[in-house]
């Protein structure tokens, strides 16, 4: 891999998208999912809002929301598609805190 980072973590990674009913495209630090898509749902103590970060089967994302659901090792990585969304299931994957 071609990026440095400083930390990586081993989580559960769940999927979540802006088009399920009930959500929309802004996230819990403001981001606009419209604007910038490849964001994922952290328990902030864990990952601070914020952080660039790389996702085994994912790819580079930032640390733009949080849920109630996400808590300690957990994650949730957005997708535009409700069919993507669903293919991604439950996956444990690395997450690498980039520098």
């Amino acid at each position: 891999m071609n990026f440095s980072y400083s930390k990586v973590l081993t989580v559960t990674a769940t999927a979540y998208s802006k088009n399920e009913p009930g959500l929309n495209n802004k996230t819990a630090s403001g981001i606009d999912l419209n604007v910038n898509p490849n964001v994922i749902a952290v328990d902030r103590s864990v990952i601070p809002l914020g952080t660039k970060v790389y996702v085994e089967g994912y790819g580079y994302a930032i640390a733009g929301d949080t849920g109630g659901a996400i808590k300690g090792n957990k994650i949730d990585v957005h997708f535009n598609s409700l069919s993507d969304m669903n293919n991604w299931g439950v996956k444990t994957v690395k997450v690498y805190i980039l520098n």
